[in-house]
């Protein structure tokens, strides 16, 4: 599996740009818990799984890598699915 390396801020505006319920339309296609979405876009509900989630200050918030990015896959599905431009 290849790793994914954005930045935070860019990550944070892919979020800010789905549509409303993606987050739960993400979860129930994984099978995980929204919470669990949510933390993989930079929240923090510490009872959700993290894991594979890598974070390095720097400049634009940071990077965060990912070890999979199925979640941001989808959110950019998602994303094209609404004709919404895919934040840089």
């Amino acid at each position: 599996m290849e790793t994914t390396t954005i930045t935070f801020n860019r990550l944070r505006r892919i979020k800010d740009a789905l549509p409303d319920g993606s987050t739960h339309k993400i979860a129930d296609l994984l099978g995980v818990t929204v919470d669990t979405v949510r933390n993989f876009f930079g929240g923090d509900h510490l009872k959700a799984q993290t894991a594979g989630i890598h974070y390095e200050q720097g400049p634009d918030g940071g990077l965060v890598t990912f070890d999979d990015a199925t979640m941001l896959n989808l959110a950019c599905k998602i994303l094209q699915e609404h004709n919404i431009a895919i934040p840089s």
